[in-house]
């Protein structure tokens, strides 16, 4: 069911330019909460109701401490914009941050999953994740001038944050999208649907999910596995902090730190007290 509030704060955040991801992730978090209400306005619906409603999430739904805080954010946001309503969030806050190590995939299995790909536009997808370090929304929204196959660069605009940036491009890859667009003769986009426009991230999602199968990997990966792998084996390699947070776009280090808990390249050199008894 249409909802004119929904419309209305959509145009509210392109005029403040959000990031299209942004604004998707929140409406789609919005229309979640209309629809767990029976389409009831949300302007009569008060806030114990909502507190109910992230309780539900949390006890029921066990979504991830991220997700409640975009649940809330959205939320927050909302009311604000739409009906100047100052919602008491405070108490739906996560009060500490999950300190979760991601889950990485070696080269092996890095190259098995891309290996198990169908085709070669599904290999260029999950090549171009891995070897440049993307986030899928990022690699969706490539155009093909995006690629300067002189400098070996990939230009992301307007990523995460509103930032432009720019990152590596592999030989190898390189090869492989060539071979990718003379098949599939790509118009504006570099990866594009079957009917022209961007390739969609759930035909991407579906793509990642079906190659680890074939590959036989029982890891919990998803596709921004590859870009936490990219991180990792980079700093395995001996490449600075600092340039890879450069490379993933981060705004702090800290944020980029996490890999330094997943590196082997100093735990394997580290022997156990055990070996000295």
């Amino acid at each position: 069911m249409k909802n004119e509030q929904l419309d209305d704060f959509k145009r509210i955040l392109e005029i403040k330019r959000y990031s299209k991801q942004t604004i998707a992730s929140y409406l789609s978090h919005l229309k979640l909460v209309y629809i767990f209400f029976n389409y009831e306005s949300f302007q009569f619906i008060k806030d114990k109701d909502l507190f109910d409603y992230v309780y539900h999430l949390v006890n029921t739904k066990k979504i991830s401490a991220s997700t409640q805080r975009q649940v809330v954010g959205s939320l927050k946001l909302f009311y604000k914009e739409i009906y100047n309503r100052e919602v008491p969030f405070h108490y739906l806050k996560v009060s500490q941050r999950e300190n979760k190590i991601p889950v990485v995939l070696s080269k092996k299995e890095v190259k098995l999953i891309i290996d198990s790909a169908h085709n070669i536009k599904h290999k260029a997808i999950l090549s171009m994740l891995y070897g440049s370090g993307l986030r899928i929304g990022e690699l969706l929204e490539l155009r093909v001038k995006d690629i300067d196959s002189h400098r070996m660069t990939v230009y992301i605009r307007q990523a995460k944050g509103k930032k432009d940036r720019y990152s590596i491009l592999s030989p190898k890859v390189l090869e492989l999208l060539r071979e990718y667009f003379q098949k599939y003769k790509p118009k504006v986009y570099l990866f594009e649907g079957q009917k022209g426009g961007k390739y969609t991230s759930s035909s991407s999602a579906k793509v990642f999910k079906q190659t680890l199968l074939r590959s036989g990997i029982k890891k919990r990966a998803t596709l921004h596995t590859l870009r936490h792998s990219f991180a990792t084996h980079l700093l395995e390699d001996g490449v600075g902090i600092s340039h890879i947070q450069k490379l993933l776009g981060h705004n702090s280090i800290k944020t980029t730190l996490i890999y330094t808990h997943i590196a082997n390249d100093s735990l394997m050199n580290i022997k156990s007290p055990f070996d000295n008894l």
